[in-house]
């Protein structure tokens, strides 16, 4: 099953008559970060630089920084994959209506095969909670709650080598940007439960669980930074620094320098 693979149920994730006071501000606070990374990699570098956005989306990040011409003038080339074929589609008519093919480019790829990318980059990044849907290749949406065994995700193998590959695709001196990442708190699972059904959907996770998951195939893990630096292991420790978002402990956003 995948996220996202139904473009009803892609454009009502992007509605913001769906998304919550909290994720709208987590959204913006993510951006406003991003921004900063993008003007520190580029005056350290002297040159505009190459981004990769893994989970592109509608093209939502890249439209937002074209905008200000001041950090577009910053980026040199913008790609983004998605493993779902909507989110491409979408991306690819917000790019023609928006005039920015001149940089940016979006094509379907899952994130699970970025080893296969042999071009590098100066920044990746993946936003909007996205790092937080890497959920277990045997994970079973159908079964999960029936079967009433809890999953513990104190390794997360998809997530690892996601971010394994990524950080093989940056130049020397590049960085990773991962964000928003839940905090793994009740306030924030009980704020993910809302947004979920607020669209309809069927939850089919409880208190026990570190990720909330809807029968309808959506799944959104919690982190703490235990546990991100746990699953980044192939990382120096005093590379990985953590932004908190809001004052709530709601999100994250994590930097991943090389």
């Amino acid at each position: 099953m995948v996220m996202y693979d139904n473009k009803n149920t892609v454009e009502k994730s992007f509605n913001l008559n769906y998304i919550s006071e909290y994720l709208i501000q987590a959204q913006w606070a993510e951006m406003i970060e991003i921004k900063k990374v993008i003007t520190e990699i580029a005056t350290n570098k002297k040159t505009p630089i190459s981004m990769l956005d893994i989970g592109i989306g509608n093209a939502r990040v890249a439209m937002h920084l074209a905008g200000i011409k001041e950090i577009w003038d910053l980026v040199a080339t913008y790609d983004g994959t998605d493993n779902a074929i909507a989110c491409v589609e979408i991306s690819n008519q917000n790019i023609v209506k928006n005039k920015i093919g001149n940089k940016v480019t979006a094509f379907h790829l899952d994130a699970k095969d970025l080893n296969t990318l042999t071009k590098h980059y100066d920044l990746i990044i993946t936003t909007w909670f996205t790092a937080g849907n890497f959920y277990p290749n045997h994970f079973s949406f159908e079964t999960y709650k029936e079967k009433g065994k809890k999953l513990d995700l104190f390794k997360n193998e998809k997530f690892e080598n996601i971010f394994y590959n990524a950080y093989q695709l940056l130049h020397p001196r590049g960085e990773i940007v991962i964000g928003a990442c839940y905090f793994d708190n009740e306030s924030t699972r009980l704020k993910q439960e809302a947004a979920y059904q607020k669209m309809g959907m069927t939850i089919i996770t409880d208190a026990k669980d570190s990720f909330t998951a809807t029968k309808e195939g959506f799944w959104s893990q919690r982190f703490t930074k235990e546990k991100l630096f746990n699953y980044l292991h192939f990382v120096d420790p005093t590379k990985i620094c953590f932004t908190p978002l809001d004052t709530y402990n709601y999100a994250m956003q994590v930097r991943i320098k090389k």
